[in-house]
Parts: structure tokens; C-alpha cells; sequence
């Protein structure tokens, strides 16, 4: 196999799953500072190995329900509570949700001279009550001072209702961090018979916020605790994969990925899509090993390739089902992986595959990039040229169109105009030009953004459902802080969903950037080798005759060689092999 590189203008292209931390589906992922070798996308889709986080919850800077009074340190007493209180409390346990928020409102807010114990009490069953009114924001909002008080009288069972918000709220609403603030200690306060799906849940939870610290030892160990049993499970082994990842450990993260497959092979609870959480386990672990498998030597910069992890990598791309949405990125990340094996053949076909009208809405840039490198390599330099002119032509305009309707959002607080831009593309009504319209649908339409939109719909509805209760609730001091808490939790939805809309158009537009920029420095090396002017570095890496031998297409007694007419066949899609022979001088 052929290990050699191109190295000034393979390295400057080499996708960014190379240094791969693991492209993680959205639907488990969360916002946080990139790791310091990037990852690949993934749910967000993982196109054309572009790097991305594992994207699932945004920490919230200055979020209105991570500030609080502060917390003494003294845990008061409750004692003989006033009339007042002991009615509310009443109307408490007979279910009467609207009076008793009323009256334990009073009560929290020290309006009836009750000691601090009984108001922390208050304070506690009010937050109860708006939750069985479904005002699960509000209630939110008062669990997550209790949350940063661990003097509090409730602050241990508090730990309970947020374990139940995080099954009405979803991750954009940060309950992860208000999680945060117990120990596991506490947390094993659920570890019996009647409470151990709740100890599972809230396990995977701590596991979480571990992880988006950085603490991966420790994520690894609460993840280690959800039992196959619990409906956390898959997930839970899937951020045991990445976090093994995240410390370079490949053999125990695909053994979590693995436990992914093994689960749903056996009829594990708790997945919402067997096939598609299968497929990108598939995925993961091929990312595992192909990012394994590359290393580069410190000395010279070049990369040297551990061909069995290379394979491993291979086998796994290959069992992604053809159906999946994830199949057409395992295919072009399979490209380059063939790619650096030397099998031009393979990588060639696979981007024949990829630009199959079957797939209208597919978008690799990058295809033609390696589809330039590998004629380069074959001094096949004419033609290596003409694919580079024409990515050219074809990509510097949508480039343009790109950074243009980006340039319409100029100026500070432009995040909530963002949001209705994203809102529109996913109700495809935004004004876009045909040229893009593909290109942004695509880059905004991950799972992680249309839970920041759900959150916020979610937070519409219960603020539709708070102007319905009675007069008297809606106009009183506690519903104006439920309406205000309400207004701020939107508005702070709304501006983080704006901002990581943002961020994602404009990595997708650095990342086309980066592809021209990669196709100008591919043309110079053209010229320079058609000149005779070739660096030494990259004249001793041309293609053979042996190795172009190799890359001939032969087939065996269960294919036959077919010449491509123009017309695609579906059911040969994944199968298509071009072979290529090398101009190179012996």
C-alpha cells in the first residue's frame, strides 16, 4: 500500500477528521469550547469530515437562573409557621396548585413574617406547584436558586424535580448545569429498588456536566453507572465513546460504541430510532479508528498510516446502511481513507457516488479537492487543473452569495434576527438565492438547532397557556414574576439559538474559504510541476507504475467492468470504481 504523501499540498488539505475527537449527533451533543484537535461533524452530519463539536447543550453566560441570593452557608430551622402559611400549605396538599402558589408566594417573599426555614419551605412547594400547573419554566426558575444553595432545607430533593424537568424541557433549557451542582454522594441517595431509574437518569446527567468540563475520568465513571436496563443506556455509552475519544483512548471508545450496537441488537429501552442510532455508532467508530490510524511523525510532519486500523476504519464505513442519512458522509469520509491507502480507484468511485443526481441536496465541496489531489499525484496535471478551475467557478460564487446574506446581519444584538432567518429556512421561507439555498438549509438544519427552536416554542406555549388561568393568578405579584421569568428565559433562548445559528453559517462559510484557498495552492503546484520546478518533497511522491497498476480496475467473477455513459444506476451506487493511470515519468 502506498503510504507516501503529498506533503506541503496533501497536508494542507487533509480533512479535519484527522485529528478527530468524534462527530456526535446532535441529539445528545452540547456546545462547548473546541477540544484541542477539533472533531469531526456529525449530527451534525459530518460532511466532508468538517470539524465540529459535539454539540448538544450551550452553557448559558449570564443566565438569569444561575444567579440567586447567596448562600449563607447556615441551614436555618423551620419553626411554628403563621396562619397564613399553614393555609397555603393546606391548599398544598389537597392539590389546590393556583391557591397554594398564591399563598406560598406570600410566604417565600416574606410577606408573612415567617422565619427563613418556613420561607425556604415555601419556597420549595411553590416551585412543586408550578410545576403541576405545567408552568415548568417558572418552576425551573425557582428550583435553580435552590440549586446554588446547598444550605437550603431543600436542597437535596431538589436534585428529584430537576430530574423531572429535564423530561419536559429540553437540553437547550442548560438543566445539565444546574446538575452540576450535587456530588455524586447525593446522587446515590436515589440507588434503591423504587428510585434506581431516577439514579440512572441523574447519573447520566452528572456524567454530562463532567463531560462538558472536561473531566472526562469522571464522565466516564457516571456514565459507567447507567445500567443497560435504564433507558439512558445508549446514551450514556455514547458519551463513554467520546469521552475515551476526547483522551485518545480508541480501543475503550469503540468498545462503547460497540455496547451501542450490542444494546440495540438486544432490545435495549430508551431509542427513539434503532437504525439511525446504530449507523452512527458505525460512524463513530470508523472516525475512531481512521483518526487512530494517522499519525504524524514529529520530526518530518508527515503522516505515517497504521494500515489495520485504516482497514478496521473501512469496515465500519461500509456498514452504515445505504439509506441512512448518515451513509453519503461515511462514503466521502471512506474517500479519503482510500485515499491515503493509495486505493484511487475506491476514492474516485466513491465521489462518483456522492454527485449522483439521487442526491440533489448533497453538498462536498471538498470531493473535488480530493478528486484534484489524487490527478495531481498521477501527474495528471491538465486534468488536475481543470477540476480546480471548475470548483473554482462553481464555488467562489456561492462563497460570495454566502458571505453576502451574512453581511445583512451586520451590527451588535443581531442574534433574534438570526433566529427568525433560521426559523425561515427551516419553514423554507427564507429569501435566499437558488445558488445557496441548499448550502444554508443544509448547514442549519442539525438537530442541536431545532431543539434551541423547539425551547423556544416551548416557552411560546406555556405562555399561552399562563394568559388562560384565572384573572386573579395571572394579575397578582407571582404571576408577574411567572410572566417576566417566562419573557427572560425566551429572550435568552432566543438570542442563543440566534447566536449558534450564526456561528454555524459562518463555519460554513470558513470552511468553503478554506476549500478555495486549498484549490489556489493545488493550481500553484500544478504550475510548478508542469514547469519542472516540483519541490523534492512532493516530486518523490508521485505515482509509479506499480502502484498506478494497481489502481487499475479489475473485475472479478461477480462484477463486471461497465463504462460509465452519464447515466446513473441506483442500485450500483456505492460500487462504482474509476480507475486512473499515472502520466508520472518512470
Amino acid at each position: 500500500m502506498r503510504t507516501r504523501l503529498l506533503r506541503s499540498l496533501v497536508l494542507a488539505v487533509i480533512p479535519a477528521f484527522l485529528s478527530f475527537t468524534l462527530a456526535t449527533d446532535p441529539s445528545f451533543a452540547q456546545k462547548k469550547k473546541p477540544p484541542p484537535t477539533g472533531t469531526a461533524k456529525g449530527g451534525d452530519k459530518g460532511k466532508g469530515g468538517k470539524e465540529a463539536d459535539i454539540e448538544l447543550d450551550d452553557p448559558k453566560a449570564g443566565d438569569p437562573k444561575a444567579a440567586g441570593p447567596k448562600d449563607t452557608g447556615v441551614t436555618p430551622t423551620a419553626g411554628q409557621m403563621t396562619e397564613a402559611a399553614a393555609t397555603a400549605k393546606r391548599a398544598f396538599n389537597k392539590g389546590d396548585w393556583e391557591n397554594a402558589a398564591l399563598g406560598l408566594y406570600k410566604v417565600y417573599k416574606g410577606e408573612t413574617q415567617d422565619d427563613e426555614g418556613n420561607k425556604q419551605l415555601a419556597q420549595f412547594d411553590l416551585a412543586i406547584a408550578l410545576y403541576n400547573k405545567k408552568y415548568y419554566q417558572a418552576a425551573y426558575g425557582i428550583f435553580s436558586e435552590i440549586a446554588e444553595k446547598p444550605s437550603h432545607l431543600k436542597f437535596n430533593q431538589t436534585l428529584l424535580w430537576l430530574a423531572k424537568l429535564a423530561t419536559e424541557l429540553p437540553e437547550p433549557a442548560d438543566i445539565v448545569e444546574r446538575i452540576g451542582r450535587y456530588n455524586e454522594a447525593q446522587i446515590n441517595q436515589f440507588k434503591n429498588e423504587n428510585q434506581i431509574e431516577l439514579y440512572w437518569q441523574l447519573n447520566y446527567l452528572l456524567g454530562r456536566y463532567k463531560y462538558r468540563n472536561r473531566q472526562y475520568d469522571d464522565a466516564i465513571r457516571l456514565f459507567t453507572n447507567v445500567s443497560k436496563q435504564s433507558k439512558y443506556y445508549i446514551k450514556s455509552q455514547f458519551f463513554t465513546g467520546i469521552s475515551y475519544v476526547q483522551l485518545r483512548k480508541s480501543v475503550p471508545a469503540v468498545k462503547g460504541f460497540q455496547n451501542i450496537v450490542q444494546a440495540i441488537d438486544d432490545g435495549v429501552e430508551g431509542v427513539d430510532d434503532d437504525a439511525r442510532m446504530r449507523d452512527l455508532a458505525y460512524l463513530s467508530m470508523a472516525r475512531t479508528y481512521y483518526s487512530a490510524s494517522v499519525i504524524l511523525d514529529p520530526e518530518t510532519n508527515t503522516p505515517k498510516i497504521d494500515q489495520n486500523r485504516l482497514s478496521a476504519a473501512v469496515k465500519y464505513w461500509n456498514k452504515i446502511d445505504v439509506a441512512s442519512e448518515y451513509w453519503l458522509d461515511g462514503l466521502f469520509e471512506e474517500s479519503w481513507a482510500y485515499f491515503m491507502a493509495g486505493d484511487y480507484a475506491h476514492a474516485l468511485g466513491n465521489i462518483h457516488t456522492i454527485q449522483a443526481p439521487y442526491f440533489p441536496n448533497s453538498y462536498y465541496p471538498e470531493a473535488e479537492i480530493l478528486r484534484a489531489v489524487i490527478y495531481f499525484s498521477n501527474c495528471q496535471y491538465d486534468d488536475a487543473g481543470t477540476i480546480v478551475a471548475k470548483f473554482q467557478k462553481k464555488y467562489q460564487p456561492i462563497f460570495d452569495a454566502l458571505k453576502k446574506k451574512l453581511d445583512s446581519f451586520k451590527g451588535e444584538n443581531q442574534e433574534e434576527a438570526f433566529y427568525k432567518f433560521l426559523k425561515d429556512v427551516r419553514d423554507n421561507k427564507a429569501d435566499l438565492p437558488a445558488s445557496i439555498k441548499t448550502v444554508v438549509t443544509n448547514a442549519l438544519s442539525d438537530r442541536q438547532l431545532l431543539r434551541h427552536i423547539k425551547y423556544v416554542e416551548l416557552l411560546d406555549e406555556e405562555a399561552k397557556r399562563f394568559q388562560k388561568a384565572k384573572p386573579d393568578f395571572v394579575n397578582s405579584a407571582l404571576g408577574n414574576d411567572v410572566k417576566d421569568a417566562l419573557q427572560l428565559a425566551r429572550d435568552i433562548a432566543v438570542r442563543n439559538a440566534g447566536q449558534l445559528a450564526r456561528e454555524r453559517y459562518q463555519r460554513n462559510i470558513d470552511e468553503l474559504n478554506e476549500h478555495l484557498r486549498d484549490g489556489v495552492k493545488i493550481q500553484i503546484d500544478i504550475t510548478a510541476a508542469q514547469r519542472g520546478q516540483l519541490d523534492a518533497a512532493l516530486a518523490g511522491t508521485k505515482v509509479d507504475a506499480v502502484e498506478s497498476e494497481r489502481n487499475r480496475v479489475k473485475p472479478d467473477e461477480e462484477h463486471l467492468l461497465w463504462p460509465f455513459d452519464g447515466e446513473y444506476w441506483r442500485d450500483e451506487l456505492g460500487f462504482y470504481r474509476q480507475s486512473i493511470t499515472t502520466k508520472c515519468a518512470r
